[in-house]
């Protein structure tokens, strides 16, 4: 019977690109934090 668990036989399953995953990461979250900022920005101003 195989070892089903030998990790030689899941060597790239799902292959990525590390990269583009970097760099959508941290565009997203920038963009994100960006626009939180901005929403603080304007709620700070409205209410002053």
């Amino acid at each position: 019977m195989e070892n089903v668990q030998d990790p030689r036989q899941h060597i790239n399953e799902e292959p990525r690109d590390d990269l583009q995953d970097l760099v959508f990461g941290f565009g997203g979250m920038f963009g994100f934090m960006f626009i939180v900022f901005l929403i603080a920005v304007i709620v700070k101003y409205v209410i002053s």
